[in-house]
């Protein structure tokens, strides 16, 4: 059985890879369309910027999340003084560090399903009278249904998984920030921990396999739904 600590973590981590994912999605897609519908210089520059966060060490991201967003950072200065809001060290900074993780996994599914659109379809749409926003919501975005489930339910796994930008940006705070992977962190520094990290190891792992195994599933269902709409 999970003690109540290790429940507690679950139901942090759920929660911040939720709003982690929540926060990412209206950015995700418009960056998305960006890339894939339009060529503009530094285009691949940008392109580097979203995927930064891939390869380079979490920590660094983090350390950047706090020098950026922290109290002395511009933004944080500003968030803090005219809205009241503190990030660091909070779970929901925690979903911040997460949804910027996460964000690359999301934008690149998003963008490859609209790349698939034949564009033809939203000329025909646009020659019957729709507008540039009406198109988007009837014909694109659903065409792109299997890539946004995808990118979605990846970027949760992601957000749910991240250590390294949590830990130096949000710190390992029970109860608070203390999510999934630093709850087994903090088990493995503790003697006699070694039964409930295994325990949070096979969960992660459950987790991990769900996440997958649903991704493709939910994208398979909606490709599948397209289709049978299109025949």
């Amino acid at each position: 059985m999970l003690s109540d600590a290790e429940i507690e973590a679950i139901l942090i981590s759920l929660r911040v890879a939720g709003v982690a994912v929540a926060w990412i999605l209206l950015p995700g897609i418009a960056v998305a369309w960006l890339m894939a519908r339009h060529e503009f210089r530094g285009k691949a520059l940008l392109d580097g910027l979203l995927h930064l966060p891939l390869v380079l060490p979490p920590v660094v991201v983090g350390y950047l999340l706090l020098m950026s967003l922290g109290s002395r950072g511009l933004l944080g200065t500003w968030l803090n003084e005219w809205w009241g809001v503190r990030l660091p060290f909070t779970w929901q900074g925690a979903a911040v560090a997460g949804g910027v993780m996460a964000f690359p996994l999301l934008v690149r599914a998003l963008r490859l399903s609209l790349e698939a659109v034949d564009p033809r379809l939203e000329a025909a749409a646009s020659t019957l009278g729709a507008g540039r926003w009406r198109v988007f919501a009837t014909i694109t975005l659903p065409l792109t249904l299997p890539g946004l489930l995808t990118g979605s339910v990846l970027a949760f796994a992601r957000a749910l998984s991240e250590f390294g930008a949590t830990i130096t940006f949000a710190s390992n705070i029970p109860g608070e920030t203390r999510t999934l992977p630093l709850a087994l962190y903090s088990l493995i520094q503790t003697p006699g921990g070694e039964a409930a990290a295994a325990r949070l190891c096979a969960l992660s792992v459950v987790i991990a396999m769900i996440s997958l195994v649903a991704s493709e599933w939910l994208a398979r269902r909606a490709r599948a739904r397209l289709q049978g709409r299109d025949a």
